[in-house]
């Protein structure tokens, strides 16, 4: 796609001295694809990788239209819908930055898990109507059933990592938010993988869509992308391993909330400055984690995926994935941590021998095998990477399966010779006991006078 810059775009004035200030001169390829048709008013299905600036995608020219007048100043004029607290406050800190020189547009972020204090402040900000609205959808239900929100002058509505929210559960709470939304509201999707459900909501609550994708959901070809092979009791001391080198703005991910906190008390015991992030904490004390991090008072961040998506930290020197992901999609964001704004970054998952089968299925999505680096040689041998032959939960379901298919089988065989061979002692014990019959009526009928004979006769 061509180099497009920012002062080609129909953004007014005051968004270009914002930018310019922020040092941004060239557009994104889904900021160039986006900006100007949301400014002519079309409704926009995006699909784009994390990482590619979906934010200033849609804010930019959203909050351009709003600072070029003709919407109601009491009233709140756009609506964006974020899966997570954290990315809802990442939108609002963009806001601040891009409206530096915009007057009389407010914003405000709202959700949930906060003191009364931040309560009573999204409760007055809604009231008098800011300009922008950032809500999780659990959080704006509530202040909608109180009727604290006015959503019938709505002119944008934009729901932000929609498969992330469809994910968590948030659909029914999207469809019942839209039901207040007035008919002529433009409405803009982004999303970073497009499933059938993310299909049928865009054909749900779009109109005639501009349908915008870039690229494949992939890795920056900046994340220098390694694995260790290994079996799971080894993971620790890897973990170890590494540490020896590199210390410093490190994101460790595991799918586990309890792996999370073993994690954390390892790298305690080596000293390693570092902070846990998982839904066990509060949201203050994930607030307060999050600056220490980002501010460089802990080195090294270790959590669940709940900052795998949407977390603007473009310091990020490495990512550690502790466990293999699931899906694709999650490993893409996961790594996707590091090498942000054109900078260098490495990314290294450890691949236990069960986990094997998941990370040939991200090869096979990337195109390409991943580096695997030796193990260190006081930790023994690792599984064999190339033997495994199980590609997917299915083979390992089946084999399981098969083995206990195999074993009632064995079970049968088993039986069936236990009866059989029951059955054939039976019948022995029937013929011994005729036997004995025989030889008891035998001897009863025999000439007593001559068996006395030959008793008397010493044989």
């Amino acid at each position: 796609m061509q180099k497009k810059y920012f002062e080609e775009t129909l953004l007014n004035d005051n968004i270009l001295d914002a930018l310019y200030d922020m040092r941004f001169e060239t557009c994104t390829p889904i900021q160039a694809a986006c900006i100007d048709p949301i400014i002519e008013g079309r409704d926009i299905m995006g699909v784009a990788q994390t990482g590619t600036g979906k934010t200033a995608a849609y804010l930019l020219p959203v909050i351009s239209c709003l600072d070029d007048g003709g919407y109601r100043e009491d009233a709140v004029n756009c609506l964006i819908m974020a899966p997570t607290r954290e990315l809802a406050q990442q939108i609002d800190q963009a806001m601040q930055g891009f409206g530096y020189y915009l007057d009389g547009i407010s914003s405000v972020a709202v959700y949930g898990g906060n003191d009364g204090n931040r309560y009573n402040n999204e409760l007055t900000a809604l009231k008098k109507g800011a300009s922008v609205v950032i809500a999780t959808p659990g959080r704006l239900i509530s202040h909608m059933q109180m009727d604290n929100i006015d959503l019938s002058h709505l002119s944008f509505f934009i729901l932000d990592e929609a498969d992330r929210m469809l994910d968590m559960g948030f659909s029914d709470d999207i469809l019942a938010i839209a039901k207040h939304i007035p008919k002529t509201c433009q409405t803009i999707m982004f999303s970073a993988t497009m499933p059938s459900k993310i299909e049928d909501l865009a054909r749900t609550l779009l109109k005639d869509p501009l349908n915008v994708k870039i690229a494949v959901s992939k890795p920056a070809e900046k994340i220098q992308q390694s694995a260790y092979v290994c079996y799971s009791p080894q993971k620790e001391a890897i973990l170890s391993e590494i540490f020896k080198t590199q210390q410093k703005r490190v994101i460790i991910f595991s799918g586990k909330k309890q792996r999370v906190k073993e994690i954390y008390r390892h790298l305690m015991k080596k000293n390693i400055s570092c902070g846990a992030m998982h839904s066990d904490l509060s949201q203050a004390k994930r607030d307060e984690m999050m600056f220490r991090f980002k501010s460089g008072n802990i080195d090294v961040l270790v959590a669940t995926d709940i900052v795998a998506r949407g977390i603007d930290i473009d310091d990020i020197q490495m990512v550690i994935n502790y466990d293999v992901p699931r899906d694709v999609e999650d490993y893409v964001h996961r790594i996707g941590r590091t090498a942000r704004a054109e900078r260098d970054g490495i990314a290294i998952t450890l691949v236990s021998d069960d986990e094997i089968y998941l990370f040939k299925r991200i090869e096979k999505f990337l195109g390409r095998e991943i580096v695997k680096n030796p193990l260190p040689a006081e930790l023994g041998e690792a599984p064999d990477y190339k033997a495994n032959k199980d590609h997917s939960t299915t083979a390992h379901r089946n084999k399981r399966r098969g083995s206990k298919r195999h074993g009632a089988g064995n079970n049968k065989n088993n039986n069936h010779n236990s009866n059989q061979k029951q059955r054939n002692n039976e019948r022995n014990e029937k013929q011994v006991r005729t036997e004995r019959k025989r030889f008891s009526g035998n001897r009863k009928g025999k000439d007593n006078s001559a068996v006395h004979s030959e008793k008397q006769q010493g044989k």
